[in-house]
């Protein structure tokens, strides 16, 4: 059986639908010290505010910039959870909402949150992907590797 690639899972090269397996009751707890958390959490996948982020995300440049700035994308649209475009469980998807005190059926919001694992930015729209790079850019853990 042939898997499909949704855009996102072309983003960050990762093929299929395989669920992530070792997740955490809190799927940041892993990231911490590795990774940059970008979360979006969306009401529905047809919001604009999202999809214009989505397609932000998908150009070249910020495409580039995301992984260089080693950041992994949080998404919780729907109510449902994933990681890189792959499906979390609902108990992690449930746990990463009430980390950060985010309901899912609100606005559409985007949290940033650093490899110490504080929350750095927490805004509504508009998104831009560039102004978070920019703010990444002047953490000192980016300007000292």
């Amino acid at each position: 059986m042939k898997s499909l690639m949704t855009p996102l899972a072309l983003l960050f090269g990762i093929a299929g639908s395989q669920v992530m397996a070792d997740t955490l009751a809190n799927p940041l707890d892993s990231e911490r010290w590795h990774s940059r958390p970008l979360i979006v959490v969306a009401p529905n996948a047809n919001d604009a505010t999202w999809r214009q982020f989505q397609q932000d995300l998908m150009k070249p440049a910020n495409r580039e910039a995301f992984i260089e700035r080693e950041m992994v994308l949080y998404t919780v649209i729907d109510g449902v959870g994933k990681r890189n475009d792959q499906a979390l469980d609902p108990q992690a998807t449930s746990a990463l909402l009430k980390t950060l005190g985010v309901k899912p059926d609100g606005p559409t919001r985007l949290l940033l949150v650093g490899k110490d694992g504080g929350t750095k930015v927490d805004q509504h729209a508009p998104l831009d992907a560039r102004a978070i790079f920019a703010i990444i850019d002047k953490m000192p853990m980016r300007q000292n590797p």
